[in-house]
């Protein structure tokens, strides 16, 4: 009896336990240690020339890696195809047709110069061709032709475009939210990170406008090179002035 009475007692004294908390799954886990591992590796390039326009950003670099590793490319590949343009990450044109032909996708470039484009495209598994053109005339209709690399490489830039829309349309679930051709973004210079634009603030879009100033009168000195030095009234350079007023006086009004 007496050993009854303690068992319940001992049970009585346990606090209750809280609630367990839900644990990680084991695919975001896993997420967890190849960021880890990535941003190690990221340490490692950041100071090399490899790095390109990510060196000396290793967070940069290990974001561009985890990004690389949900599209299919290796770490260095990663580097090399997706650029950071006004904040905005984005696939080389090359690197967009690489997975999209990986997945088991149809590219193809019918025809293409400085003048036109055109890529045909079809879903794996499918029978119908998705047909792409770009020309100059849509090109200036989007006033693309102003820009430098336009006018450098039109070809170039006719087969970015044409790449970037051929894909998105026929395999948009292969880019992973990354449906632009980095040759498609504002600001594309060689591949490089271009400078971000100052963000316009609300002091600066409320502020009124400034007054503008009246310009100031201009005057004009007539120095003779016989004037004298010591300031007096020169009588011959006023009497041989033809700008001088003939009805003025020396001391008096004009």
């Amino acid at each position: 009896m007496t050993s009854e009475i303690a068992t319940r007692n001992e049970q009585q004294a346990v606090a209750p336990q809280a609630p367990a908390q839900p644990q990680p799954t084991n695919e975001l886990m896993a997420w967890v240690e190849s960021a880890r591992q990535a941003n190690l590796v990221a340490q490692s390039l950041a100071n090399t020339s490899f790095a390109g326009a990510y060196r000396g950003k290793p967070d940069e670099i290990t974001a561009a890696i985890l990004t690389g590793q949900e599209l299919g490319l290796q770490p260095m590949t990663a580097l090399k195809s997706i650029d950071v343009i006004q904040g905005q990450p984005a696939l080389r044109a090359h690197a967009m047709r690489a997975i999209v032909q990986h997945q088991g996708h149809n590219l193809e470039l019918v025809e293409s110069d400085d003048a036109h484009c055109v890529m045909r495209g079809r879903r794996k598994g499918a029978d119908t061709w998705q047909t792409v053109v770009w020309d100059i005339p849509r090109a200036q209709k989007l006033g693309l032709l102003t820009k430098d690399q336009w006018k450098k490489q039109p070809k170039t830039m006719l087969i970015a475009r044409a790449t970037g829309e051929l894909c998105r349309l026929i395999a948009s679930d292969a880019l992973h939210g990354l449906p632009y051709a980095a040759e498609e973004v504002d600001g594309y210079v060689h591949g490089e990170i271009a400078p971000a634009k100052a963000p316009l603030s609300v002091a600066a879009l409320t502020a009124p406008a400034a007054t503008p100033q009246p310009a100031a009168e201009e005057t004009y000195t007539v120095t003779r090179d016989n004037q004298p030095a010591d300031g007096t009234w020169d009588y011959d350079a006023a009497a041989d002035s033809t700008d001088w007023p003939d009805v003025a006086q020396p001391g008096t009004a004009a």
